[in-house]
Parts: structure tokens; C-alpha cells; sequence
């Protein structure tokens, strides 16, 4: 099973998910993407229900899901492939504590409260030095959100994509798809 774990404000149904959907359900390979929680607790809960609930798991993790892929993969002892990761959740969404506590939902154009306390929650799954061989690290260089430079640091000894250009939703991701899935199911 492949577990895709979308980005802050984003949701199971976003751009990234339906092509990987598409492109796995072509494949013949089971693939999940859910839409979770913005509260950094449920959403773990639901990810590790999720991870139990079957008998081999990887992953996919865009931005913030990137982040709790990295926990993840280091708790189950799975792989991951990290899209554009947050390296430091907690830092990286103050921003959106900074604007009356509201945050957009970009699946459907509303909003959610994004509290202090969700930033307490993130920091609960941050790891100081990820084991690099559970991790394909894809970054482009354009990310406008995240500095890519965070993502090379934080995983200097994992295999890694660097593309110039591009952006945070990871342009042209689809010319990746059979990389990506013969990292994933080796």
C-alpha cells in the first residue's frame, strides 16, 4: 500500500494526490490518499490507524506531509519519498498563527483556525538526524514556500533530486512516477 500524505491546507483530493492516484491504480498498486485532519494530533492518529491497517506501507509526503513522513518512516521502519518537505513545521506554519489564527484550505477556497498550541503539537514528531536510507528526498530549487536548502541539511546522506526551477507544488512530478515507484516498492 502506498500512503500519500498531502500538505498543509491541502487534501487527499488535490492535484498531486489524483495523479499519483491515477498513475498507481493504472499500475495495479494499492494506493490511499487521505484528507486529514489540520489538527497535527488527528492527523497522526489517522496516518498510524492507516499504517496498521495493512501489511506493507510506504510513503509520499508533500511539504508538511513530507514532515510527518519523516517521523513515520522512522518509527515503522518504512520508505519515503519527500516531496518539497517541511523540515521544521513548527517554524515554517507560525505564519499562519499570524493571521488571526486562520489558515486556507485550498481544496475547497474556506478556512480553518490554526492555533499555537497545533505549532506545540508539531514539534512532538520533529527528528534531529533522519536515518537516510528510508528517504528519496525530491526538491526544486523554485520552491517559493520552503527553502530547499532546509531539505538538503536535514537529509545530506539520503538519495536526492534536485531540479532548478519549479515550485512547491513540485512541477512536472509525473516524469518522476516510475522512480519514484521503483524506490518505493523495492
Amino acid at each position: 500500500m502506498i500512503l500519500y500524505i498531502h500538505g498543509f491546507g491541502s487534501s487527499g483530493q488535490g492535484g498531486k494526490a489524483e495523479k499519483f492516484r491515477r498513475y498507481f491504480r493504472d499500475r495495479g498498486i494499492p494506493f490511499i490518499a487521505p484528507s486529514l485532519s489540520y489538527v497535527p494530533e488527528l492527523a497522526m492518529t489517522t496516518l498510524e490507524e492507516l499504517i496498521g491497517s495493512y501489511e506493507k506501507v510506504s510513503l509520499i509526503g508533500s511539504s508538511l506531509g513530507g514532515y510527518y513522513a519523516t517521523y513515520l518512516a522512522q518509527k515503522y521502519n518504512l520508505s519515503a519519498v519527500l516531496i518539497n518537505p517541511a523540515v521544521d513545521s513548527s517554524k515554517s506554519l507560525a505564519y499562519a498563527t499570524e493571521k488571526l489564527g486562520e489558515a486556507p484550505n485550498y481544496y475547497d477556497e474556506s478556512y480553518f483556525s490554526w492555533q499555537p498550541s497545533h505549532l506545540k503539537m508539531l514539534e512532538a514528531y520533529r527528528l534531529q538526524e533522519p536515518p537516510p536510507q528510508h528517504y528519496f528526498v525530491m526538491l526544486q530549487s523554485g520552491d517559493s514556500v520552503l527553502d530547499y536548502h532546509d531539505a538538503l541539511a536535514k537529509y545530506p546522506q539520503s538519495r536526492l533530486l534536485i531540479e532548478e526551477g519549479g515550485s512547491h507544488s513540485f512541477e512536472g512530478i509525473e516524469q518522476h512516477f516510475l522512480e519514484i515507484e521503483e524506490f518505493l516498492c523495492e
